[in-house]
């Protein structure tokens, strides 16, 4: 089965193009959910296995009738209906801390440096607005640490984040995973989020949200054993 899709609007070919590339760098496949006013791009694997999972939200834009069309025909697999309940959005985990993200550049520069010296990474973070990037071998001990990032404000005013509720402000929450994959995450990063932010569910899974206009983009990332 083929798919066919038209896009009536440079800026928005460009947009679009920006925000594929960002996810090919995640995954080779994904599955693509489209409503009227939304794509959806999904990868649903099994944290418990190791896997990484990423959901992805574009609003459709209002299409203009003045502007290139652009047709490009890929090969798709349909997914049965009685399977779609298999792709909802991934709820927001009961985090022990949510931190806002340094600047991503910054922040991709630290990490590649590390990837040269060690397979994993431990992200730490607290109440007070500071994380630090660290590796540990048998050689080499490396901590970069960032202050006065800031904390969203949903941690103390959704309910179902109740591990963050009072949580002692200074106490580091911790998590070691995949440097590889963390540093996929931030090389494929092509949207330029006006907003980026992790939740950090000790020794189980940080949860990755970057914002930018109509995108949307979590990944989440299980620690390692």
């Amino acid at each position: 089965m083929r798919f066919r899709a038209k896009i009536v609007d440079l800026a928005c070919l460009n947009h679009f193009s920006r925000v594929i590339n960002t996810i090919a760098k995640l995954a080779k496949t994904c599955t693509l959910r489209l409503t009227d006013s939304k794509l959806y791009f999904i990868l649903v694997d099994k944290v418990a296995n190791g896997g990484v999972s990423m959901w992805c939200d574009l609003c459709q834009p209002s299409l203009s009738s003045s502007s290139r069309i652009v047709t490009h025909d890929i090969p798709v697999g349909v997914i049965p209906r009685r399977l779609w309940n298999d792709f909802r959005e991934p709820s927001v985990p009961d985090f022990d801390v949510s931190i806002y993200l340094p600047a991503l550049k910054t922040m991709k520069s630290v990490v590649e440096r590390m990837k040269n010296l060690s397979n994993s990474i431990v992200i730490e973070a607290n109440l007070s607005g500071e994380m630090n990037l660290k590796i540990e071998t048998d050689l080499v001990s490396v901590t970069t640490h960032f202050k006065d990032l800031g904390n969203p404000p949903w941690a103390s005013e959704d309910g179902c984040q109740s591990s963050a509720q009072g949580r002692d402000l200074e106490s580091m929450a911790e998590a070691r995973i995949d440097i590889k994959k963390l540093q996929q995450l931030l090389a494929g990063q092509q949207v330029n989020p006006t907003k980026a932010l992790c939740n950090i569910v000790s020794k189980r899974i940080v949860h990755f949200i970057l914002l930018h206009e109509d995108v949307s983009l979590q990944y989440f990332i299980p620690a390692l054993a």
